[in-house]
């Protein structure tokens, strides 16, 4: 007979937080590949002189794309637990929509705009903030009131 361990089962907000961070590992890699990437001979390390587009939509430079990839990296290692994951989840929102505010008050030619941002950008960090944010909590209190219907000791 071999011995097996039990099956380990995540919460749903642990499974949220681990597609989230797939999604921003992908980002991250597309972000390096011509052809996703339009203008890719235009990638510059950071800056709006960056004319580097996403799907052709979104700007991107070397630091954006490592910033989504290092965001991955770390909703994974968060995604361990119930309570790193919601942490991920809800406080990765609340970065989105202080960058979504920091693109609305910097000058898009300006060098504040290091990152870079464009109006597309705005729109896609006011989403991600707010789905995150409203993903952390939902999914959070799903898995509390699964546990809860279980009861005490049943798992």
């Amino acid at each position: 007979m071999s011995a097996t361990s039990p099956a380990r089962t995540r919460t749903p907000v642990q499974l949220t937080a681990m597609v989230v961070s797939v999604v921003f590992l992908l980002v991250g890699v597309l972000g390096f590949v011509p052809g996703v990437t339009t203008d890719y001979d235009q990638l510059s390390f950071a800056g709006h002189d960056s004319m580097a587009m996403l799907l052709g939509v979104f700007m991107v430079s070397v630091l954006h794309n490592v910033v989504h990839l290092l965001f991955g990296v770390v909703g994974l290692a968060s995604a361990r637990t119930a309570r790193g994951a919601r942490t991920f989840l809800i406080g990765g929102g609340v970065v989105y929509l202080v960058l979504w505010l920091y693109g609305l008050v910097i000058d898009h030619g300006s060098d504040a705009n290091f990152v870079p941002v464009n109006t597309a950008d705005n729109w896609l960090h006011l989403g991600l903030g707010v789905a995150m944010i409203a993903l952390g909590l939902l999914t959070a209190r799903a898995g509390a009131n699964s546990r809860a219907a279980r009861g005490p000791g049943l798992g």
